[in-house]
């Protein structure tokens, strides 16, 4: 492991989801699960999103995407709450998933719109 990486994945990782999302995943982390927390810090959060090719709006944007196509309801939520901080508005989170609709199929939208509702009114709570 790349102690470089895996602190500068550490840093951006909590940056975009948030330091106690984060900072739980890792401490509840046990022998089996520890290494994947490792490996998707330092390479996921460490080599691929400290790169300057793409903003972290775009890369949100991205992940909102194929999380979308991928069916993956928990990793959709996460997101839109990094999407969020990464300064997407609204309007353009509802644009990705009107794209992901006609690419990714319906149904796929339909529950990631129903998601960013929810993390809509989570965030606009909290604010409160």
């Amino acid at each position: 492991m790349s102690r470089e990486l895996f602190e500068k994945g550490l840093e951006v990782r909590r940056e975009v989801l948030g330091t106690e999302y984060v900072d739980a995943a890792i401490s509840q982390a046990d022998d089996f699960s520890r290494p994947l927390q490792e490996l998707v810090t330092e390479y996921c959060w460490g080599a691929v999103w400290t790169r300057p090719g793409l903003s972290r709006k775009m890369r949100s944007m991205i992940n909102l995407a194929m999380l979308t196509a991928l069916n993956r309801p928990h990793e959709v939520k996460l997101h839109l709450k990094g999407a969020l901080k990464n300064g997407c508005s609204k309007e353009e989170i509802m644009e990705v998933l009107l794209q992901t609709a006609i690419y990714c199929g319906v149904p796929a939208a339909v529950d990631s719109f129903r998601l960013a509702r929810e993390v809509f009114k989570e965030v606009e709570t909290a604010k409160k």
